[in-house]
């Protein structure tokens, strides 16, 4: 899949939920690689924030992100904003706020998720990366019993269980299975507050945009007529009885679990910190900004440790091209033919496979007591396998053979012994020019980078 970004820009405006000032924010298409970024453009130089869940500075109702250099620019309430570019499958994009926080609009995703779709999105010439969950991944925070468990799964889902000690608002369940629904099932859910939270938010100088139209307000634990009339006041709500238990709001729940769906939504703009779309299924239990982000951060560590993941290997599936055909395109034969099979091939990416066995020649030398597998013999793997890369798109590839021009940047992680199984990625760094090719190698045993490279090669016509 390709990244996709904005075919053409669209503005949206509205009061900020904790500051009540006017708050422009302009959705702009982006270049590849950009990932989710913010400009202030009220400030001197218009600051860049790079949307990611290292730059969380707060997360009290709602995440907060602030620049590397200087914690005190910040943009906050972005997780709707974000929930809806995510959803939309937007990679890129670069959104100008003149203001420390995004609009609150009506509480919901859905005003973003409408305008997304009315400008559309287009193709760029970049691959799309994935954060692919293998492994079950559990954060928990047991002061507030909120945890998220993200299982292995072919695509994206999240179920969302909240939790609250209220007689109108207790137990509710939401899920999406598919993000095609999110804009008619997810996008126009409403953030919700509790009447006995709105002073203590107010005293901490927050809300000063909420009212109505924006919130779903509930009354659930009767209170004095008294302090009941004065929140009423502070919130733009018309006085009610105190007995009067319930839902405060001039449009009604769009759904009977819209709390829990907002949640779900919440946990999506959250994600979407990690920098890539995640393919994994979400069970979140009384999730909140602080635990989403906490899973996010986490994630993004492991990203920051090694950027690339592993290719999924099944060595179940039939292989793209076997021994046979991968002979075909190269000249390579025993002892020096050093990839097996190709699991995977595009345009501009392919993955490949060797099996090292006790068998191998050099191991006679290198070392007989120790056995280990050259790094230049890594290196020849993976030029072999962007060898196939190049020649799988050339007309009579049999004709044709590649050979290294350059290599940089060499890396070697860890040992690769015999009984390992080396997976190769291999993808172009620059369009193919003048029979030319730069490229990028990763080799990997299980979910380790054992070797990287970056090399040129170039075809050339055999005599």
């Amino acid at each position: 899949m390709k990244q996709r970004t904005l075919k053409a820009p669209f503005g949206v405006s509205g009061k900020g939920l904790h500051s009540g000032l006017n708050v422009e924010a302009t959705f702009n298409p982006a270049p590849e690689n950009t990932g989710y970024v913010f400009k202030r453009v009220d400030l001197e130089d218009a600051p860049i924030i790079e949307a990611l869940a290292e730059n969380v500075v707060a997360t009290n109702r709602g995440t907060v992100i602030a620049s590397k250099s200087n914690k005190d620019i910040r943009v906050g309430t972005i997780e709707h904003a974000m929930a809806a570019l995510y959803a939309a499958g937007v990679d890129n994009c670069l959104i100008e706020v003149n203001a420390a926080e995004m609009p609150i609009l009506d509480g919901s995703a859905i005003e973003y998720s409408e305008k997304i779709y009315e400008v559309g999105l287009k193709n760029q010439s970049a691959e799309r990366e994935f954060y692919v969950v293998k492994q079950r991944i559990k954060v928990v925070d047991e002061a507030t019993g909120s945890s998220l468990i993200v299982l292995p799964d072919d695509d994206f889902s999240i179920d969302t269980m909240i939790e609250f000690d209220s007689p109108v608002l207790s137990n509710q369940f939401a899920s999406l299975t598919s993000l095609s629904d999110f804009k008619n099932e997810i996008a126009g859910s409403r953030t919700f507050v509790f009447v006995r939270e709105i002073m203590p938010l107010v005293e901490n100088n927050l809300i000063k945009g909420g009212d109505l139209d924006n919130a779903i307000v509930i009354y659930d634990k009767k209170m004095s007529q008294e302090e009941l009339d004065k929140i009423a006041d502070v919130a733009g709500a018309p006085h009610i009885p105190n007995e009067q238990l319930g839902y405060l709001n001039h449009k009604p729940l769009a759904h009977s679990n819209e709390p829990a769906r907002h949640k779900l939504l919440d946990v999506m703009g959250d994600l979407a910190l990690i920098g890539r779309p995640l393919k994994g299924r979400i069970v979140a239990t009384r999730p909140g900004h602080t635990i989403n982000t906490k899973l996010s951060n986490q994630i993004r560590k492991e990203l920051r440790y090694q950027n690339v993941q592993a290719p999924v290997y099944d060595p179940n599936k039939a292989p793209v091209m076997d021994i046979n055909h991968i002979r075909e395109l190269l000249p390579h034969r025993y002892p020096m033919q050093l990839v097996d099979k190709v699991i995977e091939i595009s345009d501009n990416y392919i993955v490949g496979v060797k099996n090292v066995t006790s068998n191998e020649p050099f191991f006679q030398g290198h070392f007989p007591q120790e056995p280990v597998m050259p790094g230049v013999l890594q290196i020849e793997a993976m030029a072999q396998v962007g060898g196939i890369l190049v020649l799988s798109g050339v007309d009579e590839p049999e004709r044709y053979s590649t050979y290294f021009m350059k290599i940089d940047n060499v890396k070697f992680r860890q040992k690769v012994v015999p009984g390992d199984t080396l997976i190769f990625h291999i993808s172009f760094m620059t369009p193919l020019r003048r029979g030319c090719a730069v490229m990028k190698g990763y080799a990997f045993v299980g979910e380790k980078i054992v070797s990287e490279v970056e090399f040129m090669a170039q075809i050339i016509k055999n005599k």
